[in-house]
């Protein structure tokens, strides 16, 4: 979600896909590194835990940096870990860390959903370029949908408000899960929670938004083509009538100017 530049016409792979990996490697990648660590190098629990921890906000500094542009969404991650790895270091209680981490997806959630109430909420950054395909005329049709068609923005505030609410419930049930199920299980536990909530959020909202709104940008963009090629033909139509209005003028001109001239010599 930390890439926010537009997704060139005919790139391969699929843009939100694309968008949303960060999440699921974030997901990933501690927890192999937290066995790596207290399975095979023997660390506690606690440290094991905040060294695991590391890897997602370094991830997303490595992203801004490397796209050289920031989006909302991809701050927040990096403001939200920051804050995790100063509670991990001075909690030293292993359930609190892991609830720590289920912050980090209610904090995402949350913001997503108060997004949903401003113009732009927080999950079009990876929504748009899915949907237009990174084309030109997608993304002119897509700014005329979103100034003329309420059912487009109404799908465009669902698809965050799914997101939001997917990560949410996540959150609830990790916390639940940090104080109930032993620790050393909860982590690949957790881990499977996040993934599940990812592609459920997927299914759904690209089903129920994404796919519909994929069909008003494409019919939209097609009725924009449409209606170039009927001025383009309106517009020949008219030359062509006044290139012939132009050529019967010419032609009386020179009719009347026979006539004058015969009648002249006529005269003479």
């Amino acid at each position: 979600m930390s890439r926010s530049r537009p997704v060139a016409e005919g790139e391969r792979g699929n843009p939100l896909l694309k968008s949303l990996t960060p999440l699921i490697v974030d997901a990933g990648i501690p927890v192999a590194l937290y066995y790596v660590l207290s399975d095979g190098f023997g660390f506690g629990t606690v440290a094991a835990l905040g060294w695991s921890s590391v890897v997602p906000a370094l991830r997303t500094v490595w992203d801004l940096v490397r796209s050289r542009s920031v989006n909302g969404l991809a701050l927040l991650m990096l403001a939200v870990n920051a804050v995790g790895l100063a509670l991990s270091a001075v909690a030293g209680d292993p359930r609190l860390m892991m609830a720590k981490d289920s912050g980090v997806s209610s904090v995402i959630g949350i913001a997503i959903l108060f997004s949903v109430r401003t113009k732009r909420p927080l999950m079009t950054t990876g929504l748009k370029p899915w949907v237009t395909k990174g084309s030109a005329a997608g993304n002119a049709a897509w700014d005329r949908l979103m100034a003329g068609s309420e059912r487009f923005r109404r799908a465009e505030r669902r698809f965050s408000a799914i997101w939001g609410t997917a990560l949410l419930t996540e959150c609830v049930v990790k916390v639940i899960g940090a104080y109930t199920v032993p620790v050393h299980t909860m982590v690949w536990l957790g881990t499977v929670l996040t993934v599940v909530a990812v592609l459920a959020a997927m299914l759904i909202a690209g089903g129920s938004c994404a796919d519909p709104m994929e069909k008003m940008v494409k019919a939209e963009a097609e009725a924009e083509v449409e209606a170039g090629v009927l001025v383009e033909a309106e517009v020949a139509v008219l030359v062509e009538a006044e290139a012939e209005r132009t050529a019967e003028t010419g032609r009386a001109d020179a009719g009347r100017g026979a006539v004058a001239v015969a009648e002249a010599g006529a005269g003479s």
